[in-house]
């Protein structure tokens, strides 16, 4: 299995903040005239290449603008299962890690510039590739992109940075009743509280 170059190109957008712009250094004068980004253009690439799923990283995010008509695999959720104990799990991060420890091996060139979609989309597939290297299936990330994200440390609070398992369990359950505690902190605390009473159970 190979990645191949990437392809890319601007579309048309009627505004371009600068915080936005500090990211891809990609102007509004670029993209004057260019036609916008439309779900008929994401259906007809799709016609176009025939791919059997769609992968992303945080496909939360991206699957906002269009919505895919085949499965889906979000790397970064993968990932988080894959590799609990990544420093961290950002696009580029895991980049540096994987080719750290041997596992991907890319063209620097084509991973320039950062925050572009061709190049973010190429070290994505990258992840992909280690990630079917170390035995996990494309039925099984799909499945995984469908739940909440598995986070290996609790991320708020004065357990920041610590395992679940050493999270006291008043504060697993002050998380379900914050009203606006985000869905997926949620699902790891229940998790958590659900591994502990199964534990207890046992004989």
């Amino acid at each position: 299995m190979t990645v191949a170059s990437w392809k890319s190109w601007l579309c048309g957008v009627s505004e371009m903040p600068p915080e936005v712009r500090a990211v891809h250094h990609i102007s509004l004068a670029e993209c004057h005239g260019l036609r916008e980004f439309s779900q008929a253009q994401a259906d007809a690439l799709m016609d176009e290449s025939e791919p059997v799923a769609l992968a992303a990283h945080n496909a939360e995010f991206e699957t906002k603008f269009f919505a895919p008509s085949i499965p889906v695999i979000c790397t970064y959720k993968a990932a988080l299962r894959a590799w609990p104990h990544a420093p961290s799990h950002s696009n580029g991060a895991l980049r540096y890690w994987l080719e750290d420890q041997g596992l991907i091996a890319l063209d620097h060139s084509m991973t320039q510039p950062v925050h572009r979609a061709g190049p973010d989309a190429y070290v994505t597939a990258h992840i992909l590739l280690a990630l079917f290297n170390a035995g996990h299936t494309g039925r099984e990330m799909i499945a995984w992109t469908k739940e909440p994200r598995l986070l290996p440390t609790c991320p708020i609070g004065k357990f920041r940075g610590q395992p679940w398992s050493e999270v006291e369990a008043g504060f697993l359950g002050w998380m379900l009743r914050q009203p606006t505690m985000e869905a997926d902190l949620k699902w790891n605390a229940e998790r958590e509280i659900s591994r502990r009473q199964s534990e207890g159970n046992r004989p």
